[in-house]
C-alpha cells in the first residue's frame, strides 16, 4: 500500500511540475513566471542606477553615455558606426520587447507568440504587403553608404544587448507571453517605418465613396463631397505664388466615373493627426525663431517615442527616435530644429482587377493578359500547424482578397474583394537619409536637401534656424495624378488609371519666411485651390489649424510658455462655428425647466473644452445625435457609404436649412434643420439625464469622454488606464480616446539653443522601473521638461546622474 501512495505522490508531483512549466491559453507558465531566479522578480529596478563600464561586441572605439535625471541617454561616440551601434544597444536595453512585438506585428508574425487569435492581423499585414514594402525599402537603405552604416551598426548594437541576456534578464512581457527575443535584423528597422506608414497613410475611403457614387450618381456625390471644404485655413498661406512651371496634368481615364460594385474598406480614425508651427524672431521675445511640434498618435506604455541625444564628430542632435530605428525623427541641434505632422496625401489606392478565369493566373491590363505573380506566406501559429497563404500580385501591388471564398468571415480590417492595392509604402525608398541629414543640418539649404530623400508617409516638415529662417513643406514622394484620381475605386485594366510619375520634389508646396511671421500645420488642406497638382480631395478638419493661426497672429514677444500654452489650448473653433447656429433654432418657449437650464448653460459656456466643461459634453452628444439623424436615413450603416463631413453638414445648416437631407423619411411631415435641432436637443438632455442624472458634475467632459493610456499589449495594470482630461479631436490639445499628443516639444533657437519636451510615460519599457511612467504627470499637467543638451562628454551638469562607458571587446 505504501508503494501505491508513493507512486501517486510522485505522479502528482510530476504533474504539478509539468503544469507549472506549461503555458495554458494566455497564462504564462506559472513556475517560470514565479521563479525567484529567472521570473518577474528579476524585473524590479532601482531608481538609483550605478555608473558602469561594459565591453560590447562590434565597437571600434570607446563610447560614453551619460544619463540625466529622466534616464535620457546622451551618447558620445567618435564615429558614426559607434554612434548608431550605441543607440541600438541603449534603446534595446530600455525597449527591447516593444521593438520585438512591433516588428512582429508589422511582418505578420504575432500568431507565433499569442496563437490563432492573432491570425486576422497577421493575414492583414501580409496581404497589404508590409514585408514586401519593407524589403523594397531596405534595398534602398543598403544602396546609401551612410544609411547602410547606420542600419547595420544599429542592428549590431541591438544584438550585442540581446546576446548578453539570460532568461532572468528578459523584459517582463517575454516572461508573461513565454517566448524569448530573437536576433535583430536590418529589415526590422524598415518594418518599423512601414508600421508608421500604415498608421499615417494606410487607409482609403475610395470603396465607400464608390458606393455613394453608385447609389446617388455624380451630381449628388460632387455636392455632398466637394473637393475643397466650406471653411479652410490652409497650411501654405492662401495666396502663395508658385514659382515653377508645373508638369502636364494627366487626363482622367475613360472609366473614371464608372459604376462600381459595393465594397468595404477601412477609413481614417479621427484623432490621428498632429500640430506643428514655427514663429519668426520678429514675434518672439528673444528675436530668434521658435518651433513647436506635438504629433498626435496612439498613447501607449511604453511610449511610441524614445528620447536620446546623439553626438559624434559631425553631429550633435537631441530629440525623439522610433525605438528600433536609428537617428532622431523630431528634434534639434545647435543650429536648426524640425518637426512633422501628417499630410494625409492620397497614396493608398484600390484597383478593380479583371482576372482571366477562376485560376487567377492572369489579369487584363493594357489590352492584353498579364501574368500574376504569387507570394507564398507561411504563418506560424503557436500550438497549431502553420498556415500557408498565397497572395497574388499585379503590377499595382497585392490583391488583398482575390475572391469572396478566400476572404474570412470575420476580418481584422475590411478590404475590398478583387482589388489590388497601390501604396507608396511598397516602393523602394531612402527615408532615413532625410533624418540623417536633418540631424546634421545647419541651414535652410540643408533642410531642403534632406527633404528630397523622404518618401512616405508624406509629412508637413516644419523648420526654424539660427539664421532666423522659418519654413514649412508638405513633403514626400507624391504621385502625379489627375484630379480626384483615387477618390473612387480605379480601373485596374487601364494604364490611364496608373500613377503617372511624381510631383518634382522642388515643386512640393513650400513657404519660407512669410510676411505674417509664422507658419503652422494641423493636418488641414496643404494649399489653397491654386496649387496645380492634386494631393488629395480631403484632409483633416480646419479647426485646429484655424485656432493655432489665430493665436500665432496675435502674438508678440512670444516666449516658450506662449508656445507651451498654445499646445495645451482647448478652445473649440467647432463650438464657435456651430453652437450659435444650433442655438438660434431652439425655441425657449417650448422647453421645460431642466431644458431651460441646459440652454442657459450653453449660452454662457466659454467654448473651452476643459475637463470640467459641461458644455463640451452636451455639444458633443447633441451634435452626434443631430449628425446621425441627418444622415442615417439616406446613408444607412449596412450599405457602407461614406458620410458627408462635419464641415459639409455645418454648411448645409447655415446655407440650406431646408435641405432635403434634414427630412426624416420615416415621418409623414417634412422636417428641416430647425426641427431636427429641437428634437435632438430634447433627446440629448433625456439621454444624458438617463445616463448621468440631472445636469451636474457628472456631465463634466473629463468624466464623460474616454481618455486613457494602455499598455502596448493591453496588459492590465501596466498602463495608466482612464484619467480625467480636457481637449478633443478638434482642439489644439487633441486628446481623444487613446490618442493624443505623443510628444510635446518647443525649441527656442538662438546662440544657445534650448529645447523643452515631454511624452507620457518614461524612457524605460520596464513596468518595474521608476522611469517607466515618471514623466506622465508632467505631460498630463501640460508642463514641459527643459531638455539637457550637452556639447561634449566632458561638459559637467548636476543633472547627469550616471555614466555608462562602452569599450571594445
Amino acid at each position: 500500500m505504501k508503494y501505491v501512495k508513493a507512486t501517486i505522490a510522485v505522479v502528482i508531483t510530476l504533474a504539478l511540475i509539468w503544469a507549472l512549466q506549461t503555458k495554458f491559453g494566455m497564462l504564462p507558465p506559472i513556475g517560470k513566471f514565479l521563479n525567484p531566479c529567472n521570473g518577474f522578480w528579476q524585473n524590479a529596478e532601482s531608481k538609483h542606477l550605478k555608473s558602469e563600464t561594459l565591453k560590447i561586441e562590434g565597437l571600434q572605439k570607446p563610447v560614453t553615455i551619460k544619463f540625466d535625471e529622466n534616464r535620457v541617454p546622451h551618447i558620445f561616440a567618435q564615429n558614426d558606426h559607434d554612434l548608431y551601434l550605441a543607440q541600438g544597444y541603449i534603446t534595446a536595453s530600455d525597449r527591447l520587447w516593444q521593438m520585438d512585438i512591433q516588428t512582429r506585428s508589422a511582418s505578420g508574425r504575432l500568431a507565433e507568440i499569442v496563437g490563432p487569435k492573432a491570425l486576422g492581423i497577421d493575414r492583414y499585414h501580409r496581404r497589404i504587403g508590409m514585408m514586401y514594402g519593407a524589403e523594397n525599402t531596405l534595398r534602398g537603405f543598403m544602396k546609401d553608404p551612410q544609411v547602410r552604416t547606420a542600419i547595420l551598426a544599429y542592428t549590431e548594437g541591438v544584438n550585442s544587448y540581446i546576446h548578453k541576456l539570460t532568461p532572468r534578464d528578459y523584459p517582463i512581457e517575454f516572461k508573461l507571453l513565454d517566448y524569448k527575443p530573437e536576433e535583430w535584423k536590418p529589415i526590422n528597422c524598415a518594418l518599423l517605418l512601414k508600421l508608421m506608414a500604415e498608421t499615417l497613410s494606410g487607409y482609403s475611403d475610395a470603396p465607400q465613396m464608390t458606393n455613394v457614387l453608385q447609389k446617388y450618381g455624380p451630381a449628388v456625390t460632387r455636392d455632398l463631397f466637394p473637393d475643397y471644404p466650406f471653411r479652410e485655413d490652409p497650411i501654405i498661406p492662401a495666396g502663395t505664388k508658385w514659382n515653377f512651371k508645373p508638369l502636364p496634368i494627366p487626363q482622367p481615364s475613360k472609366h473614371f466615373l464608372a459604376q462600381q460594385s459595393g465594397i468595404n474598406a477601412t477609413e481614417k480614425v479621427e484623432g490621428i493627426g498632429s500640430n506643428n508651427w514655427a514663429i519668426a524672431g520678429s514675434k518672439t521675445a528673444s528675436g530668434y525663431p521658435m518651433l513647436a511640434n506635438d504629433p498626435h498618435l496612439s498613447l501607449t506604455y511604453p511610449s511610441i517615442w524614445y528620447q536620446v541625444q546623439l553626438t559624434a564628430p559631425d553631429v550633435n542632435t537631441y530629440g525623439v527616435s522610433i525605438p528600433g530605428s536609428p537617428c532622431i525623427i523630431i528634434g534639434y541641434n545647435n543650429k536648426v530644429s524640425w518637426g512633422v505632422t501628417n499630410v494625409d496625401a492620397d497614396v493608398f489606392d484600390w484597383y478593380q482587377i479583371k482576372f482571366k478565369d477562376n485560376n487567377r493566373n492572369e489579369y487584363w491590363y493594357n489590352n492584353r493578359w498579364n501574368k500574376v505573380s504569387k507570394r507564398v506566406e507561411i504563418i506560424k501559429v503557436r500550438g497549431e500547424q502553420p498556415i500557408t497563404d498565397t497572395v497574388l500580385y499585379t503590377h499595382q501591388g497585392p490583391v488583398t482578397w482575390e475572391s469572396e471564398s478566400k476572404k474570412p468571415a470575420r476580418s481584422y480590417i475590411e478590404m475590398p474583394v478583387g482589388n489590388a492595392l497601390r501604396w507608396i509604402a511598397h516602393d523602394e525608398s531612402d527615408d532615413l537619409k532625410c533624418f540623417y541629414l536633418l540631424n546634421r543640418a545647419s541651414n535652410y539649404a540643408d533642410y531642403r536637401k534632406a527633404l528630397t530623400y523622404y518618401a512616405t508617409p508624406a509629412q508637413n516638415f516644419i523648420f526654424a534656424s539660427n539664421d532666423k529662417d522659418i519654413a514649412l513643406t508638405p513633403n514626400g514622394k507624391l504621385p502625379l495624378k489627375y484630379k480626384d484620381q483615387g477618390k473612387f475605386i480605379l480601373d485596374g485594366t487601364d494604364p490611364a488609371d496608373d500613377w503617372h510619375g511624381w510631383i518634382p520634389a522642388e515643386q512640393n508646396p513650400t513657404a519660407k519666411n512669410p510676411a505674417q511671421g509664422y507658419l503652422s500645420s494641423a493636418n488641414q488642406s496643404s494649399t489653397d485651390q491654386t496649387y496645380p497638382y492634386y494631393i488629395n480631395w480631403h484632409f483633416g478638419a480646419y479647426e485646429r489649424g484655424k485656432r493655432i493661426n489665430t493665436r500665432l497672429a496675435a502674438m508678440s514677444k512670444a516666449t516658450v510658455d506662449s508656445m507651451r500654452n498654445l499646445q495645451t489650448d482647448t478652445y473649440s473653433i467647432f463650438a464657435q462655428d456651430a453652437l450659435p447656429v444650433m442655438l438660434k433654432y431652439i425655441d425657449a418657449s417650448k422647453l421645460d425647466e431642466d431644458q431651460l437650464k441646459v440652454l442657459d448653460m450653453l449660452k454662457h459656456w466659454d467654448k473651452y473644452v476643459t475637463a470640467d466643461a459641461i458644455g463640451a459634453s452636451f455639444l458633443n452628444e447633441w451634435w452626434g445625435n443631430f449628425y446621425k439623424r441627418t444622415w442615417s436615413d439616406n446613408f444607412p450603416e449596412n450599405q457602407n457609404l461614406k458620410l458627408p463631413t462635419r464641415d459639409r453638414t455645418l454648411q448645409l445648416m447655415i446655407q440650406q436649412p431646408d435641405s432635403k437631407w434634414f427630412d426624416n423619411l420615416k415621418t409623414p411631415v417634412v422636417e428641416n434643420c430647425g426641427d431636427l435641432l429641437m428634437q435632438t436637443f430634447a433627446g440629448t438632455i433625456a439621454q444624458m439625464t438617463h445616463k448621468y442624472g440631472k445636469m451636474g458634475p457628472k456631465w463634466q467632459w473629463g468624466d464623460v469622454k474616454e481618455t486613457y493610456i494602455n499598455h502596448l499589449a493591453n496588459i492590465p495594470g501596466m498602463g495608466v488606464g482612464k484619467f480625467k482630461a480636457g481637449g478633443t479631436g478638434t482642439t489644439v490639445n487633441a486628446l481623444i480616446d487613446g490618442h493624443g499628443p505623443s510628444w510635446r516639444m518647443v525649441v527656442q533657437l538662438g546662440p544657445n539653443v534650448k529645447g523643452y519636451g515631454v511624452f507620457p510615460g518614461g524612457e524605460s519599457g520596464n513596468p518595474g522601473s521608476f522611469f517607466y511612467d515618471n514623466m506622465f504627470t508632467t505631460w498630463r499637467n501640460g508642463k514641459l521638461n527643459e531638455l539637457l543638451f550637452l556639447n561634449s562628454a566632458n561638459e559637467s551638469s548636476k543633472r547627469i546622474k550616471t555614466t555608462l562607458t562602452l569599450n571594445t571587446k
